[in-house]
């Protein structure tokens, strides 16, 4: 289990029905199961005052993100709808950093990028972590080798400490063996899976 402190935050990476639930869009097998190590960690982390944060993919109806608009997924987490909530059982509160609001490929919860120029910019949850002195990220939710890798990657460039906890992930698989890639990919960039 992760230590957790005032200098520490704990991200919970788009736990949200479109993924969680077998009746999402873009379900992410066993993402439900997500849903109880996160809450545990949520007791945890708030029990010893460390931060706790929430991402949310939250698009527009259209955008290039999606396949029928030129993109590679499904229409998932658009805006106001069932999909995009966080999943009714996450023990939910605190601060949320929704990405892919204009549209853009929101994988990382610290960045999002334009998915016809390729040009990122920030979200909020940077500037967040930083005016509460936060050293040490821990990160776990769906999926595993798109928001989670991302999220967890841009942690370590921004020089946070950062710990995935392996138990509350789950793969989306699209290519056999991309949960794995991405796990060696986290390991082998500085990020300590736990």
């Amino acid at each position: 289990m992760a230590a957790y402190d005032d200098r520490t935050a704990l991200i919970v990476v788009d736990v949200q029905n479109d993924f969680a639930d077998p009746a999402g869009s873009l379900y992410v097998r066993g993402g439900e199961e997500v849903v109880a190590v996160a809450n545990r960690e949520i007791a945890r982390a708030r029990e010893a005052g460390a931060l706790v944060v929430f991402t949310q993919d939250w698009h527009p109806p259209d955008t290039p993100h999606f396949e029928k608009d030129g993109g590679t997924w499904p229409v998932h987490c658009v805006r106001d709808t069932w999909g995009a909530a966080l999943h009714p059982d996450l023990d939910a509160g605190g601060e949320v950093v929704r990405k892919g609001t204009g549209g853009e490929d929101g994988y990382s919860g610290f960045t999002v990028r334009d998915p016809e120029s390729g040009e990122e910019s920030d979200t909020l949850l940077e500037r967040l972590l930083r005016d509460r002195g936060i050293e040490r990220v821990v990160v776990l939710g769906l999926a595993t080798d798109y928001c989670v890798k991302d999220t967890a990657l841009d942690a370590v460039a921004r020089g946070f400490a950062t710990e995935v906890l392996t138990e509350g992930i789950r793969a989306v698989d699209l290519e056999p063996g991309d949960g794995e890639r991405a796990l060696r990919a986290l390991a082998a960039a500085g990020a300590r899976l736990r």
